[in-house]
């Protein structure tokens, strides 16, 4: 065959080749809808009509200065778009909102408390008051649209999702149209998702907005950035966005401590939850009347001694096998800090420093973790009697200096 005639049949051949590939992603479904393991897609407004969304809904256009016509053009219908694309997929595999319409729950949320972060701010920054007034509602757009796809690149990147007719599906096709099943794809970048947003987020964002916010250059770079997961460059649209986050996955995980049970098995933030929960069952001794324990049960929290209570659960969590248990106290902290197993005091530290007053002469200082009751006690009828005796928080300094102050003992601070 001569070298014309070779390319020639290497051309059709590889024609031939794409033109099938395209015709089977075209396939109708063969699987029926009902299908073992598959979910049937629903519309946005049935997804978005839960009490719960419809009230996130409300408590976001109630932080605009929006005619309800125009809050529907620039807001719910990229609502809509978002809850078409992400369906009932979850926003995390162990983490926050990992349960079935986590991600779309956590999408909502996290637009809510980002304009309610924005309002804090007169934007842009150091722009005369006319000006401020002029681009209000665009900055205020641009930070729930940064917010609303801050995990959207999740579904491009960090799952896999099968159609039932057998096909693969990836966001930049569009609304899933068929029943799907998904799965986590092993060995995942953790840091790819941010960028993977860019790949989609005008799927989600109506094109006459983009339009709009692109006629402020200020505003449009620190959005592009955003887009990009890149929050390091979006200046105040990145500070916005990653506080908004932080606040969603604390509420998810700190705020229903019941959820710290429901989630998977093999998560850190489920294995640290039981660990507590044993070791408040069985170990440890709360409330004693005439002197130390290891923590006081109050109406405002579960108070533990910080040092003792972490050597212990540290030593449980080894015993039981589980793997990459931090072994120093400070990441320790850190860890029930980031799983939202502990509760922040007011600087945003892991350590609380409270006095304990028995009323009848037994008075000493102590370093402490604050956990909400619900997460041990899930059935408030199960709970100890309060400490009867007074409880009374002081400041607390960082977390390393705690941590040097306690090495070596789990006496208390003073007497």
């Amino acid at each position: 065959m001569s070298p014309i005639k070779q390319k020639a049949h290497h051309d059709f051949i590889m024609g031939a080749s794409m033109l099938s590939f395209f015709q089977r992603r075209k396939t109708s479904p063969t699987t029926p809808s009902n299908a073992a393991g598959f979910t049937k897609p629903e519309s946005s407004d049935t997804l978005l009509s839960t009490p719960r969304r419809r009230q996130l809904i409300e408590n976001i256009w109630q932080r605009t200065s929006l005619p309800r016509t125009q809050f529907d053009a620039l807001y719910v219908q990229a609502f809509k778009s978002y809850a078409a694309l992400v369906q009932h997929l979850p926003a995390s595999e162990n983490h926050h909102h990992a349960y079935h319409g986590g991600m779309l729950d956590h999408g909502l949320e996290i637009v809510a408390y980002a304009l309610k972060i924005r309002q804090m701010y007169l934007l842009p920054i150091g722009a005369p008051p006319e000006s401020q007034a002029a681009q209000s509602e665009a900055w205020s757009a641009a930070s729930a649209y940064g917010a609303l796809v801050h995990d959207l690149g999740k579904i491009a990147v960090d799952v896999k999702v099968e159609l039932a007719d057998g096909t693969t599906w990836h966001p930049w096709h569009g609304p899933l149209d068929q029943p799907y099943r998904f799965k986590y794809v092993k060995g995942r970048d953790y840091r790819l998702h941010g960028a993977a947003s860019s790949l989609i987020y005008a799927n989600v964002i109506p094109a006459e907005a983009l339009d709009w916010l692109s006629g402020f250059p200020e505003l449009w770079t620190q959005l592009v950035f955003a887009f990009a997961g890149q929050y390091e460059h979006a200046d105040i649209l990145g500070e916005i966005v990653s506080q908004a986050d932080q606040a969603s996955v604390a509420q998810e995980l700190g705020g229903n401590p019941g959820r710290a049970m429901s989630a998977p098995k093999q998560s850190i933030q489920r294995q640290l939850a039981e660990g507590l929960r044993m070791l408040i069952s069985e170990k440890f001794k709360l409330n004693q009347p005439d002197g130390p324990s290891d923590g006081w049960l109050t109406q405002d929290g579960l108070w533990l001694v910080s040092k003792p209570a972490v050597d212990q659960l540290r030593a449980h969590l080894l015993s039981q096998g589980i793997e990459h248990i931090p072994t120093s106290n400070a990441p320790m902290f850190n860890l029930l800090q980031d799983q939202a197993i502990i509760q922040p005091n007011g600087e945003g530290k892991a350590i609380w420093k409270a006095s304990i007053d028995n009323g009848r002469g037994w008075k000493n200082t102590f370093t402490v973790l604050k956990i909400a009751p619900a997460l041990i006690w899930p059935n408030a009828t199960e709970r100890p009697e309060a400490y009867t005796g007074t409880l009374t928080v002081e400041a607390a300094g960082p977390v390393e200096e705690v941590e040097q102050a306690l090495v070596g003992a789990a006496e208390p601070l003073s007497v």
